[in-house]
């Protein structure tokens, strides 16, 4: 088969190219802005365009399919070429389905937590040698890509984004995945530029569950009262499995977790992940994994990249990264790093980085969200607030907002990555960096020598 890529470049796009490239598809494609690591590795597998930029030429008969990214807008002249040509035009998950159809799909879903469940049991599948296709939203130890594609797989596990299709196609990519096997991990408002009200939101969840296959499953976050409230009011013919955080312990910065064997130790850390993993255990016992297999493979489970991930370690200082930025999401990785390190001075720093989080209507919903740490701190970029084109915030407003005494609030670079030199003088310390971004360009690999001891 051949296919074309309109905006081949971006995280998604770039891992469904590989993915058939590997599977022996003829692949093309464009894009007019390429940034690492798609650049590399579209260039090591020989599709990166040799020019940047749109060229109807490339679009002909002899296609079989093309796939339209979000990035590109309904004006491209590649995408206009292939309507006039009438070639079969694909969304990204709409593709994903058609590779798809003769398979068991498991898709989970969630405003959070659902790249880690989805890392999980695809780290169990591997350990076990159960082959699987793929699409997760992350790098994973131990897998080249973030999506796998092949004809002989019997199951396929896709991570369920609740965000638009493409340019041509604004229904959210889980609605078209048709599971057999689903799962919620949470619903927490987010994406108000797609969504503008909560029930707006929530219905997107409603119409997912409404879209399992007749006599599939429904796994579900019982600890979640509007999770519960959906999953239970759904009328569909379905199986429902509620799930809810196991018991476990943390002693001297390690978690164990209570399994009928006693206590194991686990690499993942935080009630949230404690969660996850209980979704993730009820999804792979349903796709024929014994639930003591699961146990000895979920220990050395590390987590998925940007997911509370570990950048330095000293005896007495520790630094996290987390790709956190909605309300629920900060307010569950703040309480999950002091748990773990309680005798610890936690400083938690978050930058507003996407639509929702520089909205200032939104950003009352992050009242509460750092009370966990012991110093907080908030970094935006005016300059991002502008290039989105959104009212103007304050640092005023981020206080107002957060509602947290001795909240920091820091707009400029240099100044935050002033800050964070400044923690060596501390003895002991937590250090938690959330954020989509990079706080106006902090290299991360510098936050090492802040954990010497």
């Amino acid at each position: 088969m051949q296919i074309h890529f309109i905006a081949i470049g971006g995280s998604a796009m770039h891992n469904l190219a590989l993915a058939l490239h590997d599977k022996g598809y003829k692949v093309t494609g464009s894009d007019d802005a390429i940034f690492e690591p798609s650049k590399s590795r579209l260039d090591k597998k020989g599709i990166l365009p040799e020019v940047l930029g749109w060229f109807p030429e490339k679009i002909n008969q002899n296609l079989d399919a093309v796939i339209v990214g979000m990035h590109a807008k309904g004006d491209n002249p590649e995408l206009l070429r292939a309507k006039e040509l009438g070639l079969k035009i694909y969304s990204y998950p709409e593709f994903l389905f058609e590779q798809s159809k003769n398979k068991t799909r498991v898709v989970i879903g969630g405003s959070h937590g659902k790249t880690t469940i989805t890392s999980m049991i695809l780290h169990v599948m591997n350990y076990m040698n159960i082959n699987v296709d793929f699409m997760v939203g992350a790098q994973l130890e131990g897998f080249d890509n973030m999506v796998h594609l092949t004809e002989e797989n019997d199951f396929v596990v896709l991570e369920g984004d609740e965000y638009l299709s493409s340019p041509i196609d604004l229904r959210p990519k889980f609605h078209l995945y048709q599971p057999n096997i689903a799962l919620i991990s949470g619903i927490a408002w987010d994406h108000i530029n797609v969504f503008p009200t909560y029930e707006n939101y929530v219905e997107q969840f409603e119409i997912f569950i409404s879209k399992i296959t007749n006599g599939g499953i429904l796994i579900y976050n019982e600890e979640d009262p509007e999770v519960k409230r959906v999953a239970e009011a759904a009328t569909n013919p379905i199986r429902k499995i509620p799930y809810s955080t196991p018991s476990y312990s943390v002693e001297n910065g390690e978690t164990l977790l209570d399994t009928p064997e006693g206590p194991m130790p686990i690499e993942v850390f935080g009630a949230h992940n404690l969660n996850n993993l209980a979704g993730a255990k009820w999804v792979c016992q349903n796709m024929g994994v014994d639930e003591e297999d699961f146990y000895e493979a979920i220990a050395t489970f590390k987590g998925a990249s940007k997911r509370l991930e570990k950048i330095a370690q000293s005896k007495n200082k520790v630094a996290y990264k987390d790709f956190a930025h909605s309300p629920s999401k900060v307010s569950a990785t703040t309480k999950a790093v002091k748990a773990q390190f309680p005798d610890r001075e936690l400083v938690a720093c978050l930058e507003l980085h996407t639509y929702s989080s520089l909205n200032p209507e939104f950003l009352k919903e992050y009242q509460g969200a750092l009370d966990a740490a012991d110093t907080a701190v908030v970094f935006f970029s005016p300059e991002a607030v502008k290039i989105k084109q959104l009212e103007a915030i304050s640092k005023e407003d981020i206080e107002v907002a957060f509602q947290r005494k001795g909240l920091i609030v820091m707009t400029d670079p240099e100044d935050f990555k002033n800050y964070l030199k400044s923690l060596t003088d501390k003895a002991k310390f937590s250090l938690l960096l959330m954020s989509s971004g990079n706080y106006g360009g902090l290299n991360f690999d510098d936050v090492k020598s802040l954990i010497a001891e």
